[in-house]
């Protein structure tokens, strides 16, 4: 077993929220979903998939579209230098790049997975994805737009 470091970057935005984690390499998909949603700061409400080249991971799937994520290891669809999507909310579609940036040996010391770094905070849920959040900050930066205080 080794551990992959990912970056993990919301697209779409003009600035960029990411992290950069470090997991097991046979951490199945479904367990990568729920630390994407713990590091991302989501509160996992919505549905979600993931996108390896032209496979699509996630629950499973009664018309056999989508491969049952809970029995699919990260080693299994990525290597380094290799880049997933995750989508979030496919209402508001908030769509995640995971690039494999290194594959490391695991340290002793360290319980994974890790979270090593990242920079500003997740959208709120339920706020009409990038346009939406892009609206709701335009709205929240000026105090004298009507709808300021109940956006805030």
């Amino acid at each position: 077993m080794s551990i992959y470091q990912i970056k993990v970057t919301l697209q779409n935005l003009d600035l960029p929220v990411w992290r950069r984690i470090q997991v097991k390499s046979d951490t199945r998909l479904d367990q990568l979903h729920d630390v994407l949603q713990i590091v991302m700061g989501w509160e996992n409400d919505h549905l979600h998939g993931f996108r390896a080249g032209r496979n699509n991971y996630g629950e499973p799937d009664p018309l056999g579209n989508t491969v049952d994520e809970r029995k699919v290891r990260l080693a299994d669809i990525a290597g380094v230098g290799d880049k997933l999507i995750y989508e979030y909310d496919f209402g508001d579609s908030w769509e995640h790049e995971l690039n494999i940036e290194k594959v490391l040996e695991p340290e002793p010391s360290v319980h994974y997975p890790v979270c090593l770094a990242g920079a500003r905070a997740c959208p709120p849920e339920d706020c009409g994805g990038t346009y939406g959040y892009k609206n709701l900050l335009e709205v929240l930066r000026d105090p004298t737009r009507g709808e300021h205080a109940e956006q805030l």
